[in-house]
């Protein structure tokens, strides 16, 4: 198994010719995990940096695949996970998989995995919900699902179960949930 490299990364989604709004998005995501991968890090926390910053830059990539992909039929993020292990990158699939804001709507996606996720699935899914194309609060993500998807029961849950990630992230680097920025190296790599 192998994980690929900032650069890697970037090619392989370059090579996909994704819209400038999914490259603008998957870059923001891809430093906001890099800057939290290594906070954590520094706190003396085990963390691969590699995968988180791997993972977070291609976390999204299934919308990038051709409308006709059959894996496009799994769904968001497991449609990705299938696409990483084609391609040879089995150790990012799981943090691919498990990021969709769906996976804290309901007990039977979100319970198994907070209690399995690794630190570095955490760190992706969180990074995902602090991003656009550039970061933002929880406020502000969730008030664009809700405009985007409606209003629902589910999405209250889904937004508790953020704010909790948000705490166990944010402690975990030794920062206040404010303090998030993005680490700009997506950038160079993609040069």
């Amino acid at each position: 198994m192998s994980i690929p490299s900032r650069a890697e990364a970037a090619r392989l989604l370059r090579d996909l010719q994704p819209p400038d709004w999914l490259l603008g998005h998957s870059t923001a995501v891809g430093e906001i995990a890099s800057f939290l991968a290594a906070r954590i890090a520094e706190q003396g926390h085990p963390i691969d940096v590699a995968l988180v910053e791997a993972a977070a830059f291609l976390h999204d990539v299934d919308k990038a695949l051709p409308s006709e992909d059959k894996r496009r039929g799994h769904g968001h993020g497991i449609a990705g996970a299938i696409w990483a292990h084609h391609e040879g990158y089995d150790e990012i699939a799981p943090a691919i998989a498990d990021h969709p804001v769906s996976r804290l709507m309901d007990d039977d996606s979100y319970l198994p995995w907070a209690k399995w996720a690794t630190i570095e699935e955490r760190v992706v899914a969180y990074a995902d919900k602090r991003a656009h194309q550039d970061v933002v609060s929880l406020d502000e993500r969730f008030a664009e699902w809700v405009a985007r998807h409606g209003a629902s029961p589910e999405m209250d849950v889904a937004r508790e179960r953020a704010q909790a990630l948000e705490r166990e992230i944010c402690e975990a680097a030794g920062i206040e949930p404010g303090e998030v920025r993005r680490a700009a190296w997506v950038e160079a790599a993609s040069s």
